[in-house]
């Protein structure tokens, strides 16, 4: 069998969790933005709801539909935990059901790859250092209670929210820890976001890297890097794009070894009209098109198996750090406590427009910026979660009814889409939900 090159594509689900059902927003229930949506779509762009939910349960049925005509579908899957726990609580347990057919049945274990992420798509560095591990470890768990424990240990690679990546050394370190120690084997991150040790641009995005984060202290840590390519326009997915790049590629030489390069993209899979209207119909004639060899489809953990295979290490891959980390490591002489933040500190003196916040696919946005009504009641929501819970944490006692609805408004509160959409109605919600965690912690 001989395969000229392979391209991967993930779809990113996500709504989120908002104090919206009632009128008065301190008494207002926790609802699924989809369910608020569903109940008001005479007013925005609300009448896309019905859609949008049809959108989370499709992929489904297009994977069924095209293993029983003898193809090979291949998809990666990025939901978020909030839509999971959304579906469920507006009744809309035949999504998961659905979803559950192609998760669960080995028939289909080839074709689906799930990708864990932050439960409540909050964005990595403008999210507290302790509260990182939390939600990746909710979003795992979650995961597990829906689709079962067989399945998460199938899940072997992480999306981002944002597709963001810490730039603060100090802070990619732990954030790079904790996805190792929760059990992932490799992360997405966007081609822009990742630069060479020396500080220049990736030159082979179309093959796995190694990520090195290494904190204040000289301390290092590794994990495998899959490249999404340059531009984050839904079009790329919806009109299956990265295949039609695939075809113009073949085998290189990486590392010493022969391989066919990856083309990986990932898209929201709901938004716009060429999600909710192109897509299935371009994703169902690219695998009616494509068979086992030549170009082919492969998800992110089946090609870097393939890679092993082909003989070529991990340890081998070439090493890329974060975007314009070669700056800060500039001025860091010698290892201690707080040598990242000096650094920093002489970057922007000596690099005007340096920022911390510019590693992500909406490098307009800027997470903290212009926001500190809502990152100081983040920041003070955090401290006084863990002084009242670390002790619980380190004992492992992490059911109780108190910690479950206190970590439950920490999580929300940090969602990125209170942020996004900037000043207003949303980052009235995320004060809300601030104040109804403090109250929480009594």
């Amino acid at each position: 069998m001989k395969i000229q090159s392979c391209f991967g594509v993930a779809l990113h689900m996500h709504q989120p969790i908002i104090p919206a059902g009632g009128e008065d927003l301190r008494t207002a229930k926790l609802i699924s933005n989809l369910q608020y949506m569903m109940e008001h779509q005479n007013t925005g762009d609300n009448h896309n709801a019905p859609v949008f939910l049809n959108c989370y349960t499709r992929i489904s049925d297009f994977i069924r539909e095209l293993s029983s005509q003898g193809k090979d579908p291949r998809i990666m899957l990025d939901y978020s935990g909030n839509l999971l726990w959304g579906l469920k609580d507006m009744g809309e347990e035949k999504v998961l059901e659905n979803l559950k057919l192609v998760t669960c049945d080995k028939k289909y274990y080839n074709y689906v790859e799930w990708l864990g992420t932050m439960w409540s798509h909050a964005v990595v560095s403008s999210t507290p250092v302790p509260d990182i591990r939390l939600h990746i470890q909710e979003w795992r768990e979650h995961f597990a209670s829906i689709f079962g424990q067989k399945a998460l240990e199938r899940v072997k690679g992480f999306s981002a929210p944002e597709m963001h990546l810490p730039i603060h050394p100090d802070v990619c370190f732990e954030y790079i820890k904790a996805l190792k120690e929760c059990g992932y084997k490799w992360l997405m991150v966007q081609e822009h976001t990742i630069e060479n040790l020396d500080g220049t641009p990736v030159r082979r995005p179309h093959f796995p890297h190694k990520l090195v984060a290494k904190n204040s202290l000289g301390e290092k840590i590794e994990i495998i890097a899959v490249i999404k390519t340059q531009g984050s326009d839904n079009k790329l997915i919806g009109q299956m794009q990265p295949y039609y790049e695939a075809k113009g590629l073949g085998n290189e030489k990486y590392c010493g070894v022969d391989l066919p390069p990856f083309v990986a993209q990932i898209g929201d899979g709901e938004n716009g009209g060429v999600m909710m209207n192109e897509f299935p119909n371009m994703y169902k004639i690219v695998f009616q098109e494509i068979g086992r060899e030549g170009v082919v489809s492969m998800n992110a953990t089946e090609y870097l198996e393939f890679v092993k295979n082909s003989g070529l290490k991990e340890n081998s891959f070439m090493p890329v750090q974060p975007i314009s980390q070669a700056r800060i490591w500039e001025f860091i002489k010698g290892y201690s406590p707080g040598a990242a933040d000096m650094a920093i500190e002489k970057a922007k003196q000596k690099y005007p427009g340096f920022s911390l916040e510019k590693a992500s696919w909406t490098n307009d946005k800027d997470w903290v910026s212009g926001y500190k009504d809502i990152m100081d009641p983040i920041t003070r929501l955090s401290a006084a979660f863990h002084k009242k819970f670390d002790n619980e944490i380190v004992r492992g006692r992490l059911q109780t009814v108190p910690y479950r609805k206190a970590l439950l408004y920490l999580l929300l509160s940090q969602t990125s889409c209170f942020r996004y959409w900037g000043t207003g109605a949303w980052t009235d919600y995320a004060k809300e939900i601030c104040r109804r965690g403090m109250e929480a912690l009594g």
